[in-house]
C-alpha cells in the first residue's frame, strides 16, 4: 500500500496557509505559492537544483512576485521562520492512525510516496509518530522521478518486492496520485475529502476518508494480500 503524505496523512494545506498568512499578512496568496513551488520542485526532480537551493529560490521568487525584493540573507530568515511555524502546525487527519494501525495489523507493506523534500517529509513523519508504520519512504528528488511518472511508482514496487498489479496508491490529487498510479499498473485511489463534483476517470476508485480504505481493500483488492473478511 502506497500513501501520499501531504493532504492525505497530514493537513499540509491548512498549515502552509497559516504560516504564509502569518508572515505575509495576507490570506489569498496560497495558489501563487503552490504554482511557484511546483515549478521549482520540477527542477529538483530534473536534477537541476537540490532541495535546499529550491527552498531559497522558490521563496525569493514568490516574494518578488508580490513586490517584496530581499537580499539572500533576509530570504533565508523568512524561509527559516516559515518552517518554524509549519513545524508547530502539522496535524494528522483523524482517520490516519486507525487506518495505518489496521494496515499494519493486516501485515500490509506500507510506503509513503511524496514529491516533496525528503528531509522535511521524514521530519514530519517522525514528529507526528508515523515513521514506525512505513516500510519505505519514496522521495521524488531521490528517485529522480515524480508522481505521476510511472518510474516513481515502479521504484516503490521494486523496493517492496511486489508487482504493480499487487499494489495500490492513495492520494489527494486525482491526476498526480490516482490516475498516475492507475496508469503505472497499480490500483489508483483518489482521496476526495471535500466531496466535490469532479468527474472521475475510469479505473480510479474514490474514498471520502481513510476510514473507508480498509473496506475498499478487503472488497476490491484481495490480490494485494489483504485478508478477506470472515
Amino acid at each position: 500500500m502506497c500513501l501520499d503524505i501531504d493532504d492525505t496523512l497530514i493537513d499540509f494545506t491548512s498549515a502552509g496557509k497559516r504560516a504564509l498568512s502569518l508572515l505575509i499578512g495576507r490570506g489569498d496568496l496560497w495558489p501563487l505559492w503552490e504554482r511557484i513551488t511546483d515549478w521549482h520542485v520540477a527542477r529538483v526532480v530534473a536534477g537541476e537544483i537540490d532541495y535546499a537551493s529550491m527552498h531559497q529560490r522558490r521563496t525569493q521568487c514568490f516574494l518578488a512576485e508580490i513586490g517584496i525584493v530581499l537580499e539572500a540573507e533576509d530570504v533565508a530568515r523568512f524561509e527559516c521562520r516559515r518552517k518554524e511555524v509549519l513545524r508547530t502546525s502539522w496535524r494528522l487527519f483523524d482517520d490516519v492512525l486507525p487506518c495505518l494501525e489496521w494496515l499494519r495489523a493486516a501485515d500490509v507493506l506500507i510506503a509513503a510516496v511524496t514529491n516533496a523534500s525528503g528531509a522535511h517529509q521524514r521530519a514530519k513523519l517522525a514528529d507526528l509518530g508515523l515513521t514506525r508504520f512505513f516500510d519505505h519512504v519514496a522521495i521524488a528528488g531521490e528517485v529522480g522521478a515524480a508522481k505521476p511518472d510511472p518510474v516513481m511508482f515502479h521504484s516503490v514496487c521494486a523496493v517492496l518486492d511486489c508487482d504493480p498489479s499487487e499494489a495500490a496508491h492513495v492520494g489527494d490529487k486525482l491526476h498526480t496520485d490516482a490516475v498516475g498510479a492507475r496508469d503505472a499498473g497499480l490500483e489508483g485511489v483518489w482521496l476526495d475529502r471535500t466531496g466535490g463534483d469532479t468527474a472521475v476517470p475510469e479505473g480510479v476508485h474514490v474514498i471520502g476518508g481513510l476510514d473507508e480504505l480498509p473496506q475498499l481493500l478487503v472488497s476490491e483488492f484481495a490480490r494485494i494480500g489483504v485478508p478477506a473478511q470472515r
